[in-house]
């Protein structure tokens, strides 16, 4: 294995890359196997553990024991660790109506001491609204509506003082003196970060209320070009406030090329497909693509790791990729 990858020599050119762990519990995890994935990612050091928010599973799998409520799921974990980051990958808005939301991600940021990170998007897979009685609006056109107002409550909720109530006239959601309680432990609010490769929409609301951008599952040349929207949305908004980019991609690591293809076979991927499409290889070929990442300015990196019985995966990228990072 060569450990002194092309990265090594240029890591440092735009900051340090924070490794971050994602997973798809909708595929079949309980809260006790996401608890064990959760407690490994802390111990190993990775800079943080999210999740995604969805109700049904997705693709060839039997989904079981199925799904887990992504809030109350990151309640309990806030609990259960003491130190890694907790979020989401992304709460949709068609779930829950902002003013409870808002509640509980406050609550389970104070559960953490601290430690949320509230990812939110418009969401998109129909067939789960349809599975769980979830109103689903028909239009792109009126979620991202819905969405953007959603932002405006949430993040309004959260900034209004203490002892001072919060109004809100749009045309889907009202609020009337609302207390605006509880607050989040983190001031002025937990990190907002939203994601997509929307070309105008998204990056115009990623300007206005987010502290993270995030192209999910994209090759490296159109994040780049999905981040320089956002540079660009950022600069007509005349935002004074940093922008931090980040991506998500679906790792599959190994010591040799034996160990990347039964990993890629546990997940349902083939090797070269993971390899074009991923992050897959031996440490440092991912060392060295997690290079071209941070080249175009991603400060961190949302490794979606589908096989959550397989933490030894974890140990591998802690001590085989994290250490040439540092």
């Amino acid at each position: 294995m060569r450990c002194d990858s092309a990265f090594a020599a240029r890591r440092y050119d735009n900051g340090l890359m924070r490794l971050r762990i994602f997973i798809e519990p909708q595929q079949g995890a309980s809260y006790d196997t996401q608890l064990a994935a959760a407690k490994a990612t802390e111990d190993l050091g990775f800079d943080g553990f999210f999740r995604s928010d969805h109700f049904l599973k997705m693709g060839d799998v039997d989904g079981l024991p199925g799904p887990t409520d992504a809030w109350v799921t990151l309640a309990g974990l806030a609990r259960e660790t003491s130190h890694v980051r907790l979020g989401t990958l992304m709460t949709a808005a068609t779930f829950r109506h902002p003013g409870p939301l808002a509640v509980a991600v406050a609550q389970v940021d104070r559960m953490s001491g601290g430690r949320v990170e509230f990812g939110f998007g418009a969401g998109w897979y129909e067939d789960e609204h349809t599975a769980y009685g979830i109103p689903f609006p028909a239009s792109a056109r009126e979620r991202f509506d819905r969405y953007e107002e959603q932002l405006d409550v949430i993040t309004g909720l959260w900034a209004t003082p203490v002892g001072e109530t919060f109004r809100y006239a749009g045309r889907h959601y009202r609020f009337s003196e609302g207390p605006a309680l509880p607050k989040p432990q983190q001031a002025p609010r937990p990190p907002v970060l939203i994601g997509g490769t929307g070309r105008t929409r998204t990056p115009r609301l990623a300007a206005a209320h987010a502290d993270e951008y995030n192209v999910p599952f994209a090759s490296v040349e159109d994040t780049a070009a999905a981040f320089d929207r956002v540079r660009a949305a950022v600069k007509a908004a005349g935002r004074s406030e940093p922008m931090r980019y980040s991506a998500a991609q679906v790792v599959c690591c190994g010591r040799d090329d034996s160990e990347v293809e039964r990993r890629a076979a546990a997940i349902g991927r083939a090797p070269e497909e993971l390899r074009r499409n991923g992050l897959a290889g031996s440490p440092a070929q991912i060392v060295d693509k997690l290079g071209r990442f941070t080249e175009i300015g991603a400060e961190r990196m949302y490794l979606q790791v589908l096989d959550l019985s397989d933490l030894d995966h974890l140990e591998l990228i802690a001590s085989q990729v994290s250490r040439q990072l540092q």
